[in-house]
Formats: C-alpha cells, sequence, structure tokens
C-alpha cells in the first residue's frame, strides 16, 4: 500500500502522524511527506528566504529518516487559498502520489492553513480521478480514504481510530528532531518543547487505547471512501 500524508507546514506530519507512517514502512507499505506550505512565517529572527531553505532541508531530513518520498508544494505560510490552480496541483501532487490511503489535517483545527489544506486535500483527491481535468500526471481512479490526523493538545478532538506507536516512537521524536529551527525557536519564543508536547499527546492517547503510545485519527466516513478493512498500520 500506499500511504500519503498531507501536511500544511514542515513538522506538522511528524508531530501528528509520523509514528503511524514508520509503521507503515516497517510493514513494507510506501510513504510519501507532502508539505504544501514552506515555513517562511515560523520565525521572528530568520528571514524568509533562508527560513525557507531551513525548513525544506528540514524536512527533507525527516523524510529520509524512513526513506519516505518528499512532495513540497512551496505555498507561503498564510498565503494558501483553495482556488482552481492551487486544487489542480494538489490534484497532481496526489495523481504523482497514487495513494491508497491519505492522512491530512481535522478540517476544524485551530490553523487556517491547516484547515484550508483538509478542505483542499477532499477535493482534489475526487478532482484527480477525473479524466477531463488534465494536470502533469494521469488521472489517478480511486477516491481515495482519508483519515484526519490530531489537532495540536487534542483540543476538539475524538479519535474514532488508534494506531500504537509504542515500537516507534522514538523515530519518530528523530523525525521531528530534524525540524532544529523550530525545536529551538519555539522554546525561546513561546516557551514551548515541541519535543515534550509531542510526547504528552503520544501518551494521552496511548492512555486512551490501552498502550504507552498512540496516535488517533478520524476516518472520513463518506461515500465512496468507505471500506470494510482497516487502512491503518
Amino acid at each position: 500500500m500506499r500511504y500519503m500524508a498531507v501536511g500544511a507546514h514542515p513538522d506538522d506530519i511528524e508531530m501528528f502522524c509520523a509514528g503511524t507512517l514508520v509503521r507503515a514502512v516497517q510493514a513494507g507499505h510506501d510513504a510519501i511527506m507532502c508539505v504544501a506550505c514552506d515555513g517562511s512565517g515560523g520565525h521572528t529572527a530568520i528571514g524568509p528566504v533562508e527560513l525557507t531553505r531551513i525548513r525544506g532541508q528540514e524536512a527533507q531530513s525527516a523524510a529520509s529518516i524512513i526513506g519516505a518520498e518528499f512532495i513540497p508544494l512551496g505555498y507561503p505560510d498564510m498565503f494558501i487559498f483553495d482556488d482552481r490552480e492551487t486544487r489542480l496541483i494538489f490534484a497532481d501532487a496526489i495523481r504523482r502520489a497514487r495513494p491508497d490511503v491519505i492522512i491530512t489535517h481535522w478540517p476544524h483545527d485551530y490553523h487556517a492553513d491547516h484547515r484550508i489544506v483538509s478542505q483542499l486535500v477532499f477535493a482534489a483527491s475526487f478532482l484527480a480521478t477525473l479524466p477531463n481535468i488534465k494536470t502533469d500526471h494521469p488521472a489517478y481512479p480511486l477516491v481515495t480514504p482519508i483519515y484526519y490526523m490530531d489537532t495540536p493538545a487534542s483540543k476538539g478532538f475524538v479519535p474514532t481510530e488508534y494506531v500504537d506507536i509504542t515500537e516507534t516512537y522514538e523515530t519518530k521524536q528523530r523525525m521531528l528532531s530534524c525540524h532544529e529551527s523550530q525545536v529551538t525557536w519555539l522554546k525561546e519564543h513561546d516557551n514551548v518543547d515541541i519535543l515534550e508536547f509531542m510526547e504528552t499527546m503520544a501518551r494521552s492517547r496511548g492512555t486512551q487505547c490501552g498502550v504507552r503510545y498512540a496516535e488517533g485519527f478520524r476516518f472520513a466516513d463518506v461515500w465512496p471512501r468507505t471500506v470494510t478493512r482497516r487502512l491503518l498500520p
């Protein structure tokens, strides 16, 4: 199977679903990490051009840890919109990835970029199936099942499925640690240790399902995406 995670910013995938991607790769499946925005807004001391370069390298390094294909879309932070051009770009990324499962943001997340990316993934994953809509890659026939990943601090999010990441948590931690610019900046600017933040969430979700560490998801249970088998690893 092919698992495609679509995050708004560099580090979103690592924070909310990397443990699941590691499990998928360890089981012999393929992982694709698609990042919509360039991370250029995520600092107060480093300028946008340099920050884009740094955060792109950090995201690539994280993906490389598990051998995931990395697809950056390059939208500036806070300036991604659900319009024709962007839908086509998202659809083409999905056609390129040919996923059996897509993981992305919960539509009601706190961040505008997260919500827009969620909306774009839902629309573009259907658009990608239509041969009359032309992009660089040919149409992909599957209306791909979508799982929504957790929100920061799990605010407003009630999982319908869990993945035990106890055995993959250390790799998830290594992947998030690649984002050194954010690990450092958030400590200095917001007094937030994102590695500790991630562990707290994983322990909480683990407690809910009887394991040490877990990630929680909600399935987009709408026709024709519903299936009769479990898709998460």
